[in-house]
C-alpha cells in the first residue's frame, strides 16, 4: 500500500517538485522528504485557501480520513470567500515547521493565487528566528528569499508591495507607532494570506479597552492586524488541539483542516511516547505553604493575555519566594543530579530543567555545580551544564556570566541540539519551550508551575526520535499532574495513552522483562558474578553462556519451522534487548537501582554472544544497548566480555588457528561455548579472506553456514558439529600453504582459483597452464589499474577487455570466458586497494 501510493505517477512526481528540501547542518548536505500526512495536510490546506478567498478549487483529492473521523468540525463545507482558511493541528515534533514551508511552497505555485504576499506570524522572537531558519533552509521551494522584519517601520515598508514576498514578523509589530490611535491600512489585496504559528495565542485582541487614567480607547493585536489587511486570509497552525471551549480560534481561523495526534505519530515513529514521574514525595514542600501553593498554582499560567499579568505578579513572586527556598533547591539538585547520572547511565542524551524565575535558574545551577564542580565550565563552548536566558546589565552581578547575546544563546542551541557535544543539562525559564528541537534530549525536568498549551508544548521537548530512545520523561518538582491530565482532556483518548503515562507502568513493564531473562537461567545460579572476584567472574560467566546456548538449542529442536528456530537460537538475545530498553524508561527508578548489577550482568552475556554471530557484527542499535554499561563499574570491565576469554582459552593467533588450538578447544567440558567460539573465528578468518581471496572466502563461507544449518536442524550434535568446524578449520589453514605447494604467490593463488572455479577449465587447460595465465592476469592488471577503475563503467570496461584478451590468447575455453572474467575482475576489485598502498615494481 505504501509503495503503491507513493509511487503513483503523479503523486510521486508533486513529493520530488513539491515536498522535497534539502539543508546542511554544518556536517554537509542532506535531503528531507514530506511524510505523508505532511504530504495530505498540504493538498487539504491548499483546497481551503482556494475556498476561503472564493477562488476557483482544483479537484478535491480523495483522501481516507478527515477531521469530521475524529469527532471534530472541519471547514470542508464553510462558505467561499470566508476568508477563514481553517486550522491544522500536528502535534509537536511531528514537522510542522517544514509542514508550513511545504505549504508555503504550494501557496507560491498555485496561478489561481496570482504571487500572492504570505505573512508568517508568531508572537515571540525566539519562535520567529526558529521558524525564519526553516524557510530560509527551503527558499529555493518558495521560490525566494524569506525576508524578517526588524521594526514596525520595516513591516509596514515591507506589506507595502504589489506581489510576491514571504515576510516573518511578530504579532507584537502590529502595533500602532507612538502618537497613532489606529493602525493604518497597507493593503486590500486579496491575495495575501496570513500564516499564524501556534494559532490559539494571542489573536483575539478585539474588544476596546479603556485606559482609567488617560481615557484612551486601545485594542489588541488581532484587531490592529485586520485593520492593516482588511481581505487577507487566516491560517492556523497549532502542535496542541483547539480547547472545546475555546470560540475565538474558530472565530478567527474556522475548523479543522487537518489532524495529526499524538497516537499517530508515535505509531508511525515520528514521536515517541512520554512518561511521567513524580518527585514529590521526595522533594517535600514545608506543611504551612502546601495550601498557599496549591491554591496559588491551579491559578497561575503563561497563557493568559498579557492584560493578566500584572494581575498575577504578586502571586507568583511569592510561590517563587517558596519555590526558590535555598533549603528546598539543595534537595531537588541532589535528587535531579542523582536521576540525571542513573538516567545517564541507561541512555545516552541530554535533559532540560525548567524553572520559575531567572533567579531560581541561577541558584539551582550554583547547586548542581557546588555537587558536580567539574560540569561547570567558564567558556560557554565547554562544560556540561548551562544555562539559557535573557537579561541585561541591570541584572545582579551573580547572573551575568548566564547572560548573553543571540550568538551565546545560537551556540548554545547547537552544543544542545549535537548528540556527540558535552553539554548535557540546560536550565531555562521560558526559552526554548516552544519550537525548540533537539532530538537526543530525553529528559525534563520541570519546576515550574504550568498548565494548558504551554505544558503540553513543553513537554514534547522530549518526543523527538532518536536513535535508540524508547520515550521521553518527565520528571515534575512542582504537581503539574493534575494539569498535565486538564491538558490532555483535549486530546482522544489514544493520545492520552502515549503522553503523561505513569511511571508505574514502566516499572511495571521493566520487572515483567528482567522476569523473563531471570527466567531463562532458572536452575543456574549467576547471582554469585555479581559479587565474585573477576577471575570468578569470568568462570561464572562462560558456564553462563554455556546453559544460555543448550537451552536455546534445545529450544529450537522442538520447534517446527525455521523462523521459529531461529527466534529460539535469539531468545536470550532478544529478551536481553527488551530488558534494556525497558531499563532505559525506568533506569532511575529504585527498582532499577535494585536490578542493575544483574541486567548488567545480562548485558555483557548478550554482547559476548552478539559477537559470536556469522553476520559482519552487531548493528549499531545492538552495539548501543550492548554497551550500555547501566550497572556499577566494578561488576564488569568497560570492555565487552571476550567469549574467548570467557572459554577461558589463551587468545590465539587467528590467522593460524594451530593444531593446539583446535586440540583446545576439542576438550573443552562446555561444548556449546567451544562451538561458538570456533564458529566465530573461522567466520573472522573466512571475511578476511574476502579481502585476498574471493573464490575461497565463497567457498568456505557456504560450508560453513552449511555445517551450522544441519547443526540448527538438530542433522549433527554439537559434538559433531564442533568436529566438523575442526576439520573446516584445518582446510583453511592448509589453504592459505597452498600457495607455497604451488610455487605461487598469495595474489597468484587467488587467480588461479579463479580460473580453476569450474573443474572443466582444470582438465581441458591443465594445472600448470593455468598458472602461468594467473601469473599474466595479476602482472597485467596490477599494471593498469587506476584508483577509481571500479567505479566507472569506461575504466571497468577496459580491465574487462584486458582479462579477455588474456584468456583468448592462451586459449581458455570460450564457454567458461564469461563467468571467468566476473570472477576475475571481482578478484581484482578485492586486491586492488592493497596494490595502490604498495605498487608493483
Amino acid at each position: 500500500m505504501l509503495v503503491a501510493g507513493a509511487f503513483e505517477r503523479a503523486r510521486f512526481l508533486a513529493l520530488l517538485r513539491d515536498f522535497t528540501v534539502f539543508g546542511n547542518s554544518g556536517n554537509g548536505p542532506f535531503k528531507i522528504l514530506a511524510g505523508y500526512h505532511q504530504f495530505h495536510a498540504v493538498r487539504r490546506a491548499l483546497r481551503a485557501t482556494l475556498r476561503a478567498l472564493a477562488m476557483r478549487e482544483s479537484a478535491p483529492e480523495t483522501l481516507r480520513e478527515d477531521p469530521e473521523d475524529y469527532g471534530l468540525a472541519s471547514v470542508r463545507n464553510y462558505q467561499p470567500g470566508d476568508r477563514r482558511i481553517g486550522v491544522i493541528w500536528h502535534t509537536q515534533g511531528s514537522g510542522k515547521s517544514l509542514l508550513m514551508a511545504f505549504y508555503a511552497g504550494q501557496l507560491v505555485r498555485c496561478p489561481e493565487l496570482a504571487n500572492p504576499t504570505l505573512v508568517v506570524i508568531t508572537d515571540r522572537n525566539d519562535l520567529d528566528d526558529q521558524l525564519f531558519a526553516t524557510f530560509a533552509q527551503c527558499a529555493d521551494l518558495i521560490r525566494q528569499t524569506p525576508i524578517q522584519v526588524e521594526s514596525r517601520e520595516d513591516l509596514r515598508a515591507q506589506l507595502n508591495r504589489a506581489s510576491g514576498g514571504v515576510i516573518f514578523t511578530t504579532l507584537q509589530k502590529f502595533a500602532p507607532l507612538a502618537g497613532e490611535s489606529a493602525y493604518p491600512l497597507l493593503t486590500e489585496r486579496r491575495n495575501l494570506i496570513v500564516i499564524v504559528d501556534e494559532a490559539h495565542r494571542s489573536q483575539y485582541g478585539f474588544k476596546a479597552k479603556l485606559d482609567s487614567k488617560t481615557g484612551v480607547i486601545s485594542y489588541g493585536f488581532a484587531k490592529y492586524l485586520r485593520d492593516a489587511l482588511p481581505n487577507a486570509a487566516f491560517v492556523g497552525f497549532t502542535g496542541t488541539p483547539i480547547d472545546s471551549a475555546d470560540v475565538n480560534t474558530r472565530q478567527v481561523f474556522g475548523d479543522y483542516i487537518d489532524i495529526y495526534d499524538i497516537s499517530r505519530a508515535v505509531e508511525d515513529g515520528a514521536t515517541v511516547p512520554i512518561y511521567y514521574e513524580s518527585r514529590l514525595a521526595r522533594i517535600e514542600l514545608p506543611d504551612e505553604a502546601k495550601p498557599t501553593i496549591d491554591d496559588a498554582i491551579a491559578e497561575l499560567t503563561e497563557d493568559e493575555a498579557e492584560s493578566e499579568q500584572e494581575r498575577i505578579k504578586r502571586q507568583w513572586s511569592t510561590i517563587e519566594a517558596l519555590v526558590g527556598a535555598k533549603e528546598r533547591l539543595a534537595m531537588v539538585a541532589e535528587d535531579l543530579v542523582r536521576h540525571f547520572e542513573d538516567r545517564l547511565a541507561a541512555l545516552e542524551g541530554k535533559a532540560m530543567v525548567v524553572c520559575m524565575s531567572r533567579r531560581i535558574c541561577v541558584a539551582l545551577y550554583d547547586a548542581i555545580v557546588a555537587l558536580r564542580p567539574d560540569w561547570h565550565a567558564d567558556d560557554d563552548a565547554a562544560g556540561r551544564i548551562k544555562i539559557v536566558m535573557t537579561g541585561s546589565a541591570a541584572d545582579p552581578q551573580a547572573w551575568q556570566p548566564h547572560i548573553g547575546t543571540k550568538a551565546r544563546r545560537d551556540l548554545l542551541a547547537k552544543r544542545a541540539k549535537d548528540p556527540n557535544d558535552p553539554l548535557q543539562l540546560v536550565i531555562v525559564r521560558d526559552l526554548w519551550l516552544t519550537g525548540f528541537d533537539a532530538p537526543a534530549m530525553h529528559t525534563l525536568y520541570i519546576d515550574k508551575p504550568m498548565r494548558g498549551h504551554g505544558l503540553m508544548q513543553a513537554i514534547a521537548r522530549v518526543n523527538r526520535v532518536f536513535r535508540d530512545k524508547p520515550a521521553g520523561l518527565v520528571v515534575d518538582y512542582i504537581g503539574i499532574a493534575q494539569n498535565l491530565k486538564r491538558a490532555l482532556a483535549e486530546y482522544s483518548a489514544a493520545d492520552q495513552r502515549q503522553t503523561g503515562i505513569d511511571e508505574a507502568e514502566a516499572v511495571a513493564a521493566l520487572q515483567e522483562a528482567f522476569e523473563v531473562v531471570d527466567a531463562i537461567f532458572h536452575g543456574f545460579d549467576y547471582q554469585g558474578a555479581l559479587t565474585a572476584t573477576p577471575q570468578a567472574r569470568l568462570a561464572i560467566m562462560a558456564e553462563a553462556i554455556e546453559w544460555i546456548l543448550a537451552r536455546q538449542h534445545e529450544a529450537a529442536a522442538r520447534e517446527k519451522t525455521p523462523e521459529a528456530q531461529k527466534r529460539a537460537h535469539r531468545r536470550f538475545q532478544d529478551a536481553t534487548l527488551a530488558l534494556s530498553k525497558a531499563f532505559a524508561l525506568a533506569s532511575a527508578s529504585d527498582y532499577a537501582r535494585e536490578i542493575r548489577e544483574a541486567v548488567g550482568f545480562f548485558q555483557t552475556l548478550r554482547a559476548a554472544l552478539i559477537k559470536t554471530g556469522t553476520t559482519s557484527g552487531p548493528s549499531k542499535s545492538e552495539r548501543d544497548w550492548a554497551i550500555a554499561q547501566i550497572i556499577d563499574r566494578a561488576v564488569v570491565s568497560t570492555e565487552i566480555l571476550d567469549i574467548l576469554s570467557a572459554a577461558g582459552l589463551r587468545t590465539p593467533d587467528i590467522s593460524i588457528l594451530s593444531d593446539d588450538f583446535l586440540a583446545e578447544v576439542a576438550q573443552m567440558p562446555q561444548k556449546n561455548l567451544a562451538l561458538e567460539a570456533l564458529r566465530k573465528l573461522l567466520n573472522d578468518e573466512v571475511r578476511s579472506r574476502t579481502r585476498t581471496n574471493v573464490v575461497q572466502a565463497r567457498q568456505f563461507s557456504e560450508r560453513l553456514e552449511a555445517a551450522i544449518a544441519r547443526y540448527h536442524t538438530n542433522a549433527l550434535s554439537t559434538v559433531e558439529i564442533l568436529q566438523e568446524l575442526i576439520e573446516l578449520a584445518h582446510e583453511i589453514r592448509a589453504a592459505k600453504a597452498r600457495g607455497q605447494d604451488e610455487g605461487l604467490s598469495e595474489d597468484e593463488i587467488a587467480f588461479y582459483d579463479a580460473l580453476a572455479e569450474n573443474r572443466s577449465a582444470v582438465e581441458v587447460m591443465g594445472n600448470d597452464q593455468l598458472k602461468v595465465i594467473a601469473h599474466e592476469l595479476l602482472t597485467d592488471l596490477q599494471r593498469n589499474i587506476t584508483v577509481d577503475w571500479a567505479h566507472r563503467s569506461s575504466a571497468r570496461a577496459k580491465m574487462r577487455v584486458l582479462v579477455k584478451r588474456i584468456l583468448r590468447r592462451y586459449g581458455y575455453p570460450p564457454d567458461l570466458q564469461d563467468a571467468a572474467v566476473r570472477t576475475v575482475l571481482a578478484q581484482a576489485e578485492a586486491l586492488s586497494a592493497r596494490w595502490r598502498e604498495a605498487p608493483a615494481g
